[in-house]
């Protein structure tokens, strides 16, 4: 590949000097590049990157980079690679300290492509409204404010699951397992799996616990009403991006998406490698 489009989080890279190293680099061996900010890109950057054929795009920041970089990209076949200028970094396979070497691989298309599922939530508001976004990682539905304990009434492919009293729900993909699912209890769950993962937030249960289902299945979200108070606004984030506001009587489903989030890979190292790895970061 020999076309590259840039998109940095200038709060990682505050003096640019990490993006400025890769696209001399890159231009430097005669590749095309397009530096773009995480938070300034126009619906024309997507326009140019399909019209003018580009063939990667290079994510330097964190996970969350990344994961808006998915969002972003979601109808555009285009693999992303992350170069990690954050913490634990799960998505961010690139470090800075062998870039050269990892520009080389991509030059010589020396790698190899990791499809990723993703997931689709459908807000039906009472007024018969819709509202519809995908992630990568996870869809999360939790109180908004300081409200208190909410009930979420929860089926599967039209079966009652479970009523959870909890701070909320995580509704996760196996990508998204080593993060807010995992935080919340959920099991970790290799990336390259097909599933969908539910894990309570803070559930006021004993017997709540996180539930595997098929990748094929359709999750529906209920608010219950409550009977002597206010009734609760809750809001659903997609992969940490606030993006809708529930109330009763409003409709939320999440199924599999039908498009994928493709990653560039470099290395050969196991899921499980790589998971113990990072994990050091916090013992």
């Amino acid at each position: 590949m020999n076309r590259f489009m840039i998109v940095v989080n200038p709060d990682k890279d505050t003096d640019s000097t990490v993006t400025n190293r890769i696209q001399s680099y890159l231009e430097a061996h005669g590749a095309v590049c397009m530096v773009r900010d995480v938070f300034r890109l126009e619906p024309s950057d997507w326009e140019t990157l399909k019209k003018e054929q580009f063939d990667c795009v290079l994510v330097l920041g964190g996970d969350g980079t990344l994961l808006c970089m998915a969002g972003e990209t979601e109808d555009i076949d285009i693999p992303l690679f992350g170069i990690n200028l954050g913490t634990v970094g799960f998505l961010t396979e690139g470090e800075v300290a062998n870039i050269e070497e990892i520009l080389d691989r991509l030059l010589t298309d020396d790698f190899s492509i990791e499809e990723r599922m993703m997931v689709t939530g459908t807000v039906t508001k009472a007024d018969g409204t819709t509202y519809r976004k995908s992630a990568l990682n996870d869809i999360v539905i939790s109180r908004a404010g300081f409200s208190r304990l909410i009930g979420l009434n929860v089926s599967v492919d039209g079966q009652v699951l479970d009523t959870y009293e909890a701070d909320g729900v995580v509704i996760s993909t196996p990508t998204g397992s080593t993060g807010y699912n995992m935080s919340a209890g959920g099991p970790i769950v290799d990336p390259k799996a097909s599933m969908i993962l539910i894990t309570p937030i803070n559930a006021h249960n004993l017997n709540s616990r996180s539930i595997v289902i098929g990748a094929e299945d359709e999750v529906v979200v209920e608010i219950g009403r409550r009977r002597s108070q206010k009734d609760e606004t809750l809001e659903v984030s997609f992969d940490g991006d606030t993006a809708a506001r529930l109330v009763v009587g409003d409709k939320f489903s999440i199924r599999k998406a039908s498009d994928t989030t493709r990653i560039l890979k470099l290395s050969n190292k196991s899921f499980l490698e790589i998971l113990s790895k990072k994990m050091q970061v916090y013992t």
